[in-house]
């Protein structure tokens, strides 16, 4: 899949959220996301063990797998070896590029948070194929927002795809794609919603995107 990536990255980029999906599995949300024309997708859960993710991203893995879309794992490298998963994103914090990349091999897809102008300048450096970017606005979880001005130099520096990132509202689509930016990523916007599907119709529709 990742000489896919750059085709399918485009557009929405969705994220599990347990915590705010509304009684659904992420299973179920994640069949939503199809349904609605995902061709990315991660799975982000914190809450839960080992063994209940494993088990729950090997679904979504097979589900990704009937659907002819990308399935990457948040943080956890040995649950991506796992689950057989497409590829893995991971922090700054996290383990480095290159271990992770000797971990999971050429053919493995590798993401990578980024908040600042020093983060974009490392990640050309590094063997990635795209970049988070972000928070741009505050968020429950993350209050260090990182605004407009690294957005715009990340969207003109960074080699690798941009997936923006970060408390982002569907008010604020409008001005982010005019700034540029062609992978957007909401997270509760989304995962909060009961008909996924009908939602981003209604946003691709009314943006024209």
């Amino acid at each position: 899949m990742r000489d896919k990536l750059s085709e399918y990255i485009k557009g929405f980029y969705f994220i599990t959220d347990f915590e705010y999906s509304n009684g659904k599995t992420n299973f179920e949300t994640v069949e939503q996301m199809i349904n609605a024309g995902a061709k990315v997708i991660q799975y982000r859960e914190k809450n839960k063990t080992m063994s209940q993710k494993y088990q729950e991203a090997l679904n979504i893995k097979n589900l990704c797998n009937q659907n002819d879309c990308i399935f990457i794992i948040n943080d956890h490298v040995d649950l991506a070896l796992a689950v057989d998963a497409d590829g893995v994103h991971i922090g700054q914090g996290d383990l480095p590029v290159s271990v992770v990349r000797e971990i999971l091999g050429p053919d493995k897809i590798i993401g990578l948070s980024t908040h600042n102008q020093s983060d974009a300048v490392n990640s050309n450096l590094l063997d990635i194929d795209y970049v988070g970017v972000g928070p741009i606005f505050d968020t429950p979880k993350k209050s260090y927002a990182i605004g407009f001005e690294y957005l715009d130099y990340a969207l003109e520096n960074i080699k690798v795809p941009k997936v923006v990132i970060g408390g982002i509202k569907e008010k604020h689509l409008k001005a982010l794609i005019e700034r540029g930016c062609q992978t957007i990523c909401m997270v509760s916007e989304i995962t909060l919603k009961d008909d996924i599907p009908a939602y981003i119709n209604k946003i691709k529709k009314e943006l024209n995107w």
